[in-house]
């Protein structure tokens, strides 16, 4: 069950990211007020994953389901670059979450 609850944190934690995007520095309510829910979501969720999982592995895995969510919104929704390395990279990322999951003994 941490790990579903991780993957639900780092879902929260990429709609903070993308939500700073529509704040547009904090001076818009709404975009403002779901982007603060949304930090405090992530952060408690991530909080209660890791009672039962390691701490270097929950947060690598929070960041990194973040990082690869917000670079992939950020191509659909934004117009950033999806050039082949930065892809690729996005990969490698995802590659670390998986083998972080993997060797973990939770």
């Amino acid at each position: 069950m941490s790990w579903v609850i991780l993957l639900v944190a780092g879902l929260c934690e990429i709609g903070w990211a993308v939500g700073l995007k529509y704040t547009h520095g904090f001076t818009r309510l709404w975009p403002t007020v779901g982007t603060i829910a949304a930090m405090a979501v992530s952060i408690s969720l991530l909080g209660v994953a890791m009672r039962e999982l390691p701490v270097g592995t929950a947060y690598a895995v929070w960041t990194g389901i973040g990082a690869i969510g917000t670079a992939i919104l950020g191509i659909f929704l934004f117009g950033d670059s999806a050039s082949a390395a930065r892809l690729a990279c996005l990969v490698m990322v995802g590659g670390g979450i998986i083998g972080l999951k993997l060797v973990s003994s939770t």
